[in-house]
């Protein structure tokens, strides 16, 4: 784990930390409220390099690794869960640096690490979500490129994204993915959809209806496409148990000192020992967390492509999310349940961590299959 302890790493978390709290966290309750993207943090990320941090400095990127994509994301969900996910959901187009073409290259990130445009991921479907092979969406060839049918749904950026990677079935049992823009004859959008958290991050339907597209669009092999998303699941859970243990820390960050300033029968209620045990178990929640998502990012980064300690991870991470969300609710009392204080938020944001990219019940089915593999050998 001394990727996270380098004289390096330990400035570039502070530079974001600084951000944090500076840039986003005074603008959460306001976004969260109003369910509006975060145009400030946005903005302001700029300066700091986030959109473009993990793509090659020859389009204008960092050049950051996934160590750096960790730190960005677990220290903006600290803060702002909904920030946390719109600065990071560009980084799904990394999969054109080492699929797309070098026009496709040119033609996007540079728009991205300027800010000039954003993107959106379009896999999950009303029949298909942790099932792939659900997926029904179709791309047919013809002379002129290809026409996409179907409906994703639950995408994040939905409707406000100009690019859009949609993941269609190419044969009976072969998948591609393409690269569509919002002004694509054929594509709509659903109403945006009103959620219990993570409120200031646009969801909507992606509707596809004879969608057009020219032969360039298309990324990699048409066949491939399942391949191309099973090499990209181990980093994408890592980023996402990332923003759950951002959460779970943000909600200790507000327990702490609530329970160290807030006085019943004539001393901080942080003097009682069974509100000291819950502040312990959260802690403890956590740290173990975060040994485990930082071993899984090492393993990862050394070349390691297996992907039970990532779920694990995601569990582990989503999981403390919610639990310490909870009880940082409680700790704060009656106080915990309005919306004047962040833990309100928080545990609404909580929530959604347990659920996507792959629900916490998925990832312990494929947990549990490789310790009996493992077991059997």
């Amino acid at each position: 784990m001394d990727i996270y302890r380098d004289e390096a790493s330990v400035a570039f978390r502070e530079s974001v930390q600084r951000f944090a709290r500076e840039a986003v966290a005074p603008h959460a309750a306001a976004v969260d409220r109003e369910a509006r993207p975060p145009i400030e943090a946005l903005e302001a990320s700029l300066a700091l390099g986030l959109p473009g941090l993990p793509f090659p400095e020859e389009y204008g990127g960092q050049g950051g690794d996934l160590a750096t994509m960790i730190i960005t994301l677990e220290e903006l969900a600290r803060v702002c869960a909904s920030t946390a996910i719109t600065v990071s959901s560009c980084w799904i187009m990394l999969i054109l640096v080492k699929r797309g073409t070098e026009a496709q290259k040119k033609r996007i990130i540079p728009s991205i690490v300027s800010g000039k445009i954003r993107t959106a991921w379009g896999l999950t479907e009303p029949k298909g979500g942790s099932d792939l092979m659900g997926v029904t969406s179709k791309a047919e060839r013809t002379s002129d490129g290809w026409v996409l049918n179907g409906t994703k749904r639950f995408i994040t950026n939905g409707g406000w994204a100009d690019w859009y990677l949609i993941f269609a079935r190419t044969t009976e049992k072969q998948f591609g993915i393409f690269l569509v823009h919002k002004d694509d004859p054929g594509i709509s959008f659903g109403v945006p959809e009103r959620k219990m958290g993570v409120r200031g991050s646009p969801t909507s339907d992606v509707i596809l209806d004879n969608c057009v597209i020219p032969e360039d669009r298309l990324i990699g092999d048409p066949e491939q496409g399942q391949a191309y998303i099973n090499d990209g699941l181990l980093t994408s859970r890592l980023k996402y148990s990332a923003h759950a243990l951002g959460i779970a820390q943000g909600c200790l960050d507000q327990a702490i000192p609530y329970t160290l300033e807030r006085q019943q029968f004539g001393k901080p209620i942080a003097s009682f020992q069974m509100l000291r045990g819950m502040v312990a178990d959260m802690a403890i929640k956590v740290e173990a967390a975060r040994s485990v998502l930082y071993r899984a990012v090492d393993q990862a980064m050394s070349g390691d492509s297996s992907r039970t300690l990532a779920s694990m991870a995601k569990v582990l991470c989503s999981d403390a999310a919610m639990s310490v969300a909870t009880d940082a609710v409680q700790l704060h009392g009656g106080y915990g349940y309005l919306e004047d204080y962040p833990v309100e938020r928080m545990m609404r944001d909580a929530k959604i961590t347990q659920i996507w990219e792959g629900t916490n019940q998925i990832q312990r089915l494929m947990i549990a299959k490789d310790v009996y593999g493992r077991y059997s050998q």
